[in-house]
């Protein structure tokens, strides 16, 4: 476990996307097929069995689907706008570039869901509902509902797709929410690290050591520390241009007895908040 912790925190110190962690189960039952097209025709099936259906492209406006069962379904760039979801169960359902503008998902279940690129204008949501969900590039996001947890995700999932500079922003806002929150402090850093702000990814490292300290994290803090140290040096130890995007292998084997410690760290940087890791 060992071994694995320090090439998952090399992998994210050197620039390389993270291994998702949030695929699907494996579809356990077909849609309803007479519920599809219940749905379909007249826009109306609450509490339906929908599982795995193929509903790409749907025109669903104002439909009533309230405690349907809708896990794994693809309603990717269908139009919801309007829609009843009051509760219905959207685990690992796609829905990128939907149209849910003032559509009703109160009580609805976001596990996994994917709402990339969708339009969420208007809708009603929980408190901190997208926490478990994935929502890079929604628009009309209300900002009650952008919570400490739902923008640190996002952030990560900015991070495995090597999108750095829009992770940094995330990270960033997360800890506008809660800023006593040592792991995104941490992942921040490791952020800027990537993008070579040197000094900005030190200050955040020794913040999170100071943080770390306060909660009695003493062997951890000490790490951070040190790596805040090096990163500072790194000027002078990497063998890339000071404008590339990425760490040396100079720099890299510099760090490797420090990263060793702070392996645990990163990967608990880096793993979705609020969905069961």
């Amino acid at each position: 476990m060992r071994s694995r912790s320090l090439l998952l925190a090399i992998t994210l110190f050197g620039g390389s996307a993270l291994p998702s962690d949030l695929s699907p189960p494996a579809a356990a039952h077909a849609a309803d097929t007479e519920a599809v097209l219940l749905v379909l025709q007249q826009r109306s099936c609450p509490g339906c069995k929908l599982q795995d259906a193929d509903l790409v492209h749907a025109d669903l406006r104002d439909a009533d689907l309230s405690g349907a069962q809708l896990q794994r379904a693809n309603l990717g760039q269908a139009r919801l706008d309007g829609a009843d979801l009051r509760g219905a169960d959207l685990s690992f359902t796609s829905l990128r570039s939907a149209s849910l503008r003032g559509a009703n998902l109160e009580g609805a279940r976001l596990y996994g869901t994917d709402l990339r690129g969708s339009d969420l204008s208007g809708v009603r949501l929980d408190q901190n509902a997208l926490e478990e969900a994935h929502w890079q590039g929604a628009q009309g996001i209300a900002g009650g509902v952008q919570s400490h947890a739902s923008l640190h995700n996002a952030g990560v999932e900015a991070a495995q797709a090597g999108r750095w500079q829009n992770a940094e922003d995330l990270f960033g806002e997360a800890i506008k929410q809660e800023p006593t929150q040592s792991l995104s402090w941490i992942a921040r850093g490791i952020a800027r690290a990537q993008l070579v702000k040197d000094d900005l990814a030190a200050a955040d490292f020794r913040y999170a050591a100071s943080l770390l300290q306060q909660n009695g994290n003493q062997a951890w803090a000490e790490q951070l520390q040190a790596a805040a140290n090096n990163v500072s040096q790194r000027r002078h130890h990497q063998d890339t241009p000071p404008a590339s995007n990425g760490i040396g292998s100079g720099f890299l084997s510099g760090m490797l007895g420090t990263m060793r410690m702070l392996a645990p760290l990163a990967i608990k940087a880096f793993a979705p908040m609020g969905m069961g890791f």
